[in-house]
């Protein structure tokens, strides 16, 4: 273990801090006796460990963080938070300022996307409003040291297997030189440089646009657009096939039929009276394709017929909402100023802890909801619909004061 003798050293820095003197004994110790050894195993030279953990401790301020030795709670602020209606995720403010600066970039960056778009498939306005909305274009503050970032989470956050993964990852990145220390700047979540790719995600789909060794996240505009791209076609991006199309759906199609397991044949939902908005045809190429129906508001705001590409951006970011920011903003940087036809109506006054409660009683009577977690996914929302259905009401697949009050 004399390896080991600088790294022992430093560690007793942290013990000398009274106010989290036993939090960082417990820390220095982790690394020490837990995950050293596996990092050893994974190829991380001794060299590389210490100059990593060189002055780390600790950030007690990130989320969802669990004092060793208590168990894990739920933080009331969230319980008790207001539930966040879909409209505010489109405010016109931040979706025109990820189209403009999309169709700045797409010219700057014309041959670089469609050299991407030959190779990779995914049209270059997707990859353009994948990049503006996770880090504006590389503009984004991304202030934190990523390995006291992954290792508090490591060490004390609620998933803490996933971050263990995640800090071998990023000492892995280290031993091979794809970054240094200060350079590997990450969001409070470990996400890392313009994309915010997690480290096992740049190992696995981080690539350089010039097909060199070493992609440049953090400074390279060519490289974080190819490795998005990469992530996207990896994950099944379908070549030729659009993401999803604005409908209008009929009162006779249920909105409970939602959801990426119900899927059918694009002309099939034509022929149930679910049409385009603006009285355009889905074009030829696609009727023959899956089409699934996709409501993120129930009946109170735009509806969709999205294809599996949606479900490849959902790949990126696990939100029905981000999908279809995406999807949105990538048609307007390359088409031009289409907006919804349909517009977001106000659905707000509960609290996420109402809608769990909807949830539990929903779940006691057999559903399947997708967890009592406070928000309103495609499985919440179409057993809304069924539940309403089943009971004589206009289906809505959304919920109100009413049915929260009916369902707890």
């Amino acid at each position: 273990m004399r390896p080991l003798a600088c790294l022992l050293f430093m560690f007793s820095v942290l013990l000398a801090m009274p106010a989290y003197a036993d939090i960082n004994r417990q820390f220095a110790e982790w690394l020490r006796g837990d995950l050293w050894p596996e990092a050893s195993r994974n190829g991380i030279s001794t060299a590389t460990f210490n100059t990593a953990f060189a002055g780390i401790s600790p950030n007690l301020r990130l989320p969802d963080l669990v004092v060793p030795g208590q168990q894990a709670q739920v933080p009331q602020a969230q319980h008790q938070a207001e539930f966040g209606q879909p409209s505010a995720y489109f405010a016109e403010n931040i979706v025109a300022g990820i189209v403009n600066g999309g169709r700045q970039r797409a010219q700057r960056h014309a041959a670089i996307l469609q050299s991407l778009e030959q190779r990779f498939g995914v049209p270059g306005g997707v990859l353009l409003a994948v990049w503006g909305r996770e880090s504006a274009f590389g503009n984004a503050s991304i202030p934190h040291n990523a390995i006291e970032v992954l290792a508090t989470k490591a060490f004390m956050a609620r998933r803490k297997e996933m971050f263990r993964a995640e800090i071998i990852a990023a000492l892995v990145m280290l031993e091979r030189g794809y970054a240094t220390v200060d350079r590997m700047k990450s969001s409070w979540a470990g996400a890392l440089g313009q994309p915010q790719f997690l480290p096992t995600s740049y190992l696995e789909y981080a690539v350089a646009f010039d097909g060199s060794r070493r992609a440049d996240i953090w400074g390279s505009e060519a490289d974080t657009l190819a490795s998005i791209a990469n992530y996207l076609a990896s994950h099944g991006w379908v070549r030729g096939r659009d993401w999803g199309f604005e409908v209008e759906v009929p009162a006779s199609v249920s909105c409970a039929l939602e959801g990426p397991d119900r899927g059918r044949p694009i002309s099939e939902w034509a022929s149930m009276g679910v049409s385009r908005v603006g009285g355009r045809a889905f074009p030829d190429h696609e009727l023959r394709g899956q089409g699934f129906l996709m409501m993120p508001a129930g009946r109170y705001g735009p509806a969709f017929i999205v294809t599996p590409n949606f479900y490849v951006l959902k790949e990126y970011n696990e939100s029905d909402l981000y999908a279809l920011f995406v999807g949105h903003a990538g048609d307007r940087i390359t088409y031009g100023d289409i907006r919804f036809a349909n517009s977001w109506r106000n659905v707000a006054g509960l609290y996420r802890s109402d809608i769990a409660g909807m949830q539990r009683g929903l779940e006691r009577l057999g559903y399947d909801v997708g967890g009592a977690d406070g928000l309103v996914g495609f499985r919440t929302r179409r057993s809304i619909g069924d539940w309403q259905q089943r009971n004589g009401r206009q289906p809505t697949c959304w919920p109100d004061a009413e049915l929260v009050g009916t369902l707890r």
